[in-house]
């Protein structure tokens, strides 16, 4: 026991003796000491002095040349994730029943692993609150994939559900309609929005219900959600419709025309974008239908027609 302090007191002296010689001068020049971990030395940056060397190298002791032979190599597991209910620290068990070597296993050693997974699945949610978590976060997982939304909307609706938990927002209202709407507020704040159809379509909820409850989860956690802006349609509506880089930015151009008119006021920002791509595609030559951006945009095609004019109105009332 005496050992093991000694050898931690003196792990944590030369580490406060490594610090204290970052923070002084060189005893030659009075110049600023660095760490050279590479070579394990502390040296001068203006005269060169070596004031210490062969110093502990903490780092990995394989090298690696690409990201693949990286991760074979690395002895550590992911990072801590707020997409699972344990943040990724609980062992998984492979449902494969193979060895290291990839041999099959034994009859035993299967009835063995059954067993383990069995229990290890229990030992992962203890209780009502983990189960309820582990639920929605497969739930928020399921509708990102369909919707085709980044880890970082994933990540920050997962973020958004946990408070609404340890809020204890849930009472009343359903698991899946409290992760939808944790899934739709993401995505509006992380700057790819997704139309509230959209949502409902790839949802086990209904629409009113998302709805109702996005207004609800908004409220009480006080988040700061901005109105979905156009703009952020048109890269995945052009990009669907296979168009070029000048007709997205004719369709910018033109939804920026029409904010500037204060058309855009009290108008679906899915629709107008969907207008703006259409128009644009017929300014700049490119061949596409109301049908096709109908279809894109999951809008009707006559809101297409009513928005199409008001944009074309909007562009030809500004001043040369």
């Amino acid at each position: 026991m005496s050992d093991s302090n000694t050898r931690t007191r003196e792990r944590t002296n030369e580490s406060e003796q490594s610090d204290e010689r970052e923070g002084l001068d060189c005893p030659e020049c009075g110049g600023t000491l660095i760490s050279d971990t590479e070579h394990g030395e502390t040296v001068c940056s203006d005269c060169g002095l070596v004031v210490e060397e062969d110093s502990i190298d903490r780092g990995p002791e394989w090298r690696a040349f690409d990201s693949r032979e990286k991760d074979q190599k690395s002895r550590v597991g992911a990072p801590t994730t707020n997409m699972m209910h344990d943040k990724g620290l609980s062992t998984n068990i492979d449902w494969r029943d193979k060895d290291a070597y990839g041999n099959s296993l034994g009859s035993r050693q299967r009835q063995k692993m059954q067993r383990l997974r069995k229990w290890n699945e229990r030992f992962r949610t203890r209780d009502s609150k983990e189960r309820n978590l582990k639920q929605a976060l497969g739930e928020i997982d399921r509708m990102a994939s369909a919707l085709g939304l980044p880890e970082n909307v994933r990540e920050m609706a997962s973020v958004i559900y946990r408070r609404a938990l340890d809020e204890n927002l849930l009472p009343g209202r359903s698991i899946e309609g409290v992760a939808t709407s944790a899934v739709y507020a993401a995505a509006r704040q992380a700057g790819v929005p997704r139309s509230l159809d959209e949502i409902a379509d790839v949802s086990r909820v209904e629409k009113s219900e998302i709805a109702r409850t996005y207004r609800y989860v908004v409220r009480e956690l006080g988040l700061e959600v901005k109105p979905a802006d156009p703009e952020s349609y048109v890269p995945r509506f052009a990009s669907a419709l296979e168009l070029s880089d000048e007709a997205e930015n004719r369709a910018r151009k033109l939804l920026r025309n029409a904010k500037e008119q204060g058309v855009h006021s009290g108008k679906s920002p899915v629709g107008l974008a969907a207008a703006a791509v259409y128009a644009a595609a017929l300014l700049t030559n490119e061949k596409t239908t109301q049908a096709a951006v109908s279809e894109v945009a999951d809008i009707s095609e006559v809101t297409i027609r009513n928005r199409y004019h008001e944009l074309l109105e909007a562009e030809q009332d500004i001043p040369l």
